[in-house]
C-alpha cells in the first residue's frame, strides 16, 4: 500500500473530525444548556436589570408601542400598575403592545359582524374580544406566580443548608440561582448580580420583591432585612420561613381540591347556554333567529348575559379562598 494513501486517509479523517467538532461548537454556542442560561440571564438583565445610576447600565430596547406607554398609560393614574403587571407576567410582552392587541381584537370583533350583515347586538358582543389578550396574560401570570410559590420553599432550604455549611448570604443566593429552574432561578441570579455590581443589599432585595410580587417572597425579604439590622441566626430563620410556606401550600392544595367541584360547576354552567344555543341553531336556525331579529329577543339575550356574568363572578368569589 502506498504510504501517501495512508497519509491522505489520516488527513481526511482529521479534517472530518475537526469539521464535526467545529459544527458542534457552533451549535453549542447557541443551543446548548449553558448558552441558553447565559442568553436568559442577559435577557433578564436587559428587561428588568439594575436601575442604579451608572454609565455602564444596559438600557432596554425601545418597543414600537412605547409611545402608548408614555403618552397614554403614563398619564393614567393606574398606568404604572398596569405596566408593572404586564412586566411581572414573564411573557416578554409590553403594556403598549398588549393595549394595541386588545384594541385590534375589539375592533375585529366589532366590525366582522357588521361586514357579515349581522345585527348590531353581535357587534356589541364581538367587541368583548378586547379582553381576550388580557385573559391570556392573566392566565400566564397566574401560572408563573404559582411556579414561584412552589419553588420558594426549596430555594429557602437550599440557602439555609448553604449558610449552615459556612457560606455567606450572597454565595447562598448565587447557589440558589444556579440550582433552581425557571422562573425562580433567574430572579435569584439577578439578585446576586445586583449585589455584586454594588447595589445595597436591602435595595436589591426590595427590587426582587417588586419583580416577584408574591407574599411568600415578601416574607423572605422582610426577614432578611430585619435580620441584617437586628442580628440573629439567618439560616434557622430561612428554615422556619420555608416550613411555613410549605405548610401554607399544603393547605392551599387541600382547599383547591375541595373547591374543584365548584370550579367545574362554574365552567359547566357558563358553557352550557352557549353550547345549547349552537346545537339549537344548527338543528333549527329559524327557532333561534328570533333571539337576535326580534327586539324582545335581543333584550332577553342581554339580560341573560348580564345575569351569567354576575353569576360567574359570584361563584368565583365563593370558591376563591385565600390561604
Amino acid at each position: 500500500m502506498d504510504p501517501s494513501y495512508a497519509v491522505f486517509a489520516v488527513c481526511v479523517f482529521v479534517a472530518v473530525a475537526l469539521a464535526i467538532e467545529g459544527l458542534h461548537q457552533v451549535w453549542a454556542s447557541r443551543h446548548s444548556a449553558a448558552a441558553k442560561r447565559l442568553a436568559a440571564r442577559l435577557r433578564a438583565i436587559e428587561s428588568g436589570g439594575v436601575q442604579a445610576e451608572s454609565t455602564l447600565e444596559r438600557l432596554k430596547p425601545r418597543s414600537q408601542w412605547a409611545w402608548i406607554e408614555e403618552r397614554v398609560l403614563g398619564v393614567l393614574p393606574s398606568g404604572q400598575r398596569l405596566m408593572h403587571y404586564v412586566e411581572t407576567s414573564g411573557t416578554g410582552k409590553t403594556a403598549g403592545g398588549m393595549v394595541a392587541l386588545s384594541v385590534a381584537c375589539g375592533c375585529a370583533g366589532f366590525f366582522v359582524p357588521v361586514m357579515l350583515a349581522k345585527p348590531f347586538m353581535f357587534s356589541v358582543f364581538g367587541a368583548c374580544a378586547a379582553i381576550l389578550p388580557w385573559a391570556w396574560l392573566a392566565r400566564k401570570r397566574e401560572r408563573r406566580m404559582r411556579q414561584f410559590e412552589l419553588q420558594i420553599p426549596e430555594a429557602l432550604d437550599l440557602m439555609a443548608r448553604a449558610m449552615k455549611a459556612g457560606h455567606a448570604f450572597s454565595t447562598a443566593v448565587k447557589m440558589a440561582g444556579d440550582e433552581m429552574r425557571e422562573p425562580l432561578g433567574p430572579a435569584f441570579r439577578m439578585l446576586f448580580d445586583e449585589m455584586q455590581y454594588g447595589v445595597p443589599q436591602s435595595e436589591a432585595l426590595l427590587r426582587l420583591s417588586e419583580r416577584v410580587p408574591i407574599a411568600d417572597l415578601g416574607y423572605f425579604v422582610v426577614a432578611v432585612t430585619i435580620q441584617r439590622e437586628s442580628g440573629g441566626n439567618l439560616a434557622e430563620l430561612l428554615e422556619k420561613i420555608g416550613s411555613v410556606v410549605r405548610a401554607r401550600l399544603a393547605l392551599l392544595g387541600e382547599v383547591r381540591t375541595l373547591s374543584a367541584e365548584g370550579r367545574l360547576s362554574a365552567w359547566i354552567l357558563g358553557a352550557m347556554p352557549f353550547v345549547t344555543a349552537l346545537i339549537i341553531n344548527f338543528l333549527t336556525p329559524k327557532f333561534m333567529s328570533v333571539l337576535w331579529t326580534d327586539p324582545a329577543g335581543q333584550r332577553l339575550v342581554g339580560v341573560a348575559l348580564v345575569s351569567m356574568v354576575i353569576g360567574v363572578v359570584w361563584m368565583r368569589n365563593i370558591i376563591r379562598i385565600r390561604v
